[in-house]
């Protein structure tokens, strides 16, 4: 008896507690702190209190910027993750925090190039090699008997009919889609929006504008950009080169990132950012610039076609109206700054940056040729 009297007093508390908040039921004190349900998927960085004696989990709002604008216009999007426990202060001097972005965007691009500068070097160099070592290969195969199913026979039967575009983009896309899954692993969200979006007003700045470009949190959204990638990967190659495309790719995800930078701090809209639009559209552009009068398609209307020239003006178009008029459902600055950086490069680029790399490949000439000189010792 005393150990009943003692619950129903218990129970009489939690009931008086229950009724003493804002004058609702536990019911609705649930109902008031449940997660708010996002992309179809429930993100929670606290563990959801059940209706009880514990206190309700204290809940961090967002700071609003200057233009009245928060993180919730951001999180419309289901290209872009949950941010509920990350807060983004706009820094007191917002063109300051350029500075090392742009300090990191030209240095990035030099070493891109100047590193497919000297890959190109080392391919060639070895390509003799590798043709002898080919018809060797080829010669003890016709000796050597068979293997019937042999499933490293058929994985390289497939690669050796890919192209070399797409044998190149092979790795952007298995990059992306590993990324991908690490965006499902819960104890790893922080990390993930720490490094791998991309936001002016986060206190990580340079290494998200790269590594932003392989990461995405939608499936539809990556499944479409590694379809563009792939439809348009023979093209650049074909046109570009393997080393130089690679250059290209990557100094285009860092550009069209600090063009995002410069487009969030002059309108006030900060927001995370992430994806591989910015660099796609780069490499959609210098194809559509180059052969203008090729025929493109939509993905789910091939029946109506139109030319590479006029699609690259609607997307520029479509950009520029989404950057005046403020939709945030994509980064319409990004898209912009890729595209064109895409223009620029197939029009004056090329000439400017990979015609010059002659002076770097033969500094690196001299030092596979020559060697590290040896000091001491006598001839």
């Amino acid at each position: 008896m005393a150990w009943r009297g003692w619950a129903q007093r218990g129970w009489g508390c939690g009931q008086a507690w229950a009724a003493s908040v804002d004058g609702r039921s536990c019911e609705e004190l649930t109902v008031a702190l449940a997660p708010q349900r996002l992309l179809g998927h429930r993100f929670n960085f606290f563990i959801q209190q059940k209706c009880g004696f514990r206190k309700a989990p204290r809940k961090v709002e967002p700071r609003r910027s200057d233009t009245g604008t928060s993180g919730e216009a951001y999180r419309r999007s289901a290209l872009i993750p949950p941010v509920e426990e990350t807060v983004f202060y706009p820094s007191p001097y917002p063109i300051r925090s350029l500075i090392k972005p742009l300090f990191f965007t030209v240095g990035f691009t030099g070493c891109a190039f100047g590193s497919a500068a000297i890959w190109q070097y080392e391919s060639l160099k070895s390509r003799v090699q590798s043709y002898f070592d080919g018809i060797k290969a080829d010669w003890l195969d016709s000796i050597r008997p068979q293997k019937e199913g042999d499933f490293r026979k058929e994985i390289n039967k497939w690669w050796n009919n890919l192209s070399d575009g797409q044998r190149t983009v092979t790795g952007i896309i298995a990059a992306n889609v590993l990324v991908f899954c690490l965006w499902r692993v819960p104890s790893l969200q922080r990390t993930m929006i720490r490094y791998f979006t991309s936001n002016p007003a986060s206190k990580v700045l340079c290494s998200p504008m790269l590594l932003s470009t392989f990461s995405h949190f939608s499936l539809f959204h990556m499944a479409a950009n590694m379809y563009v990638l792939w439809s348009f990967s023979s093209s650049i190659v074909n046109i570009l080169g393997q080393e130089q495309f690679m250059a290209l790719y990557l100094s285009a995800g860092v550009i069209s990132n600090f063009v995002s930078y410069v487009g969030k701090v002059a309108t006030g809209r900060y927001g995370p950012s992430l994806g591989a639009s910015g660099a796609i559209m780069t490499v959609l552009a210098a194809v559509c610039t180059k052969i203008p009068e090729g025929r493109l398609a939509i993905i789910f209307l091939p029946m109506f076609t139109f030319t590479a020239g006029n699609a690259l003006k609607a997307i520029i178009a479509m950009d520029t109206a989404g950057m005046i008029l403020g939709w945030k459902f994509f980064d319409h600055a990004a898209h912009l700054g890729g595209a064109l950086f895409g223009i620029w490069y197939v029009t004056y680029g090329h000439e400017l940056i990979w015609k010059n790399r002659e002076p770097l490949v033969k500094i690196w000439h001299e030092i596979r040729t020559n060697g590290p000189k040896k000091g001491g010792g006598s001839k």
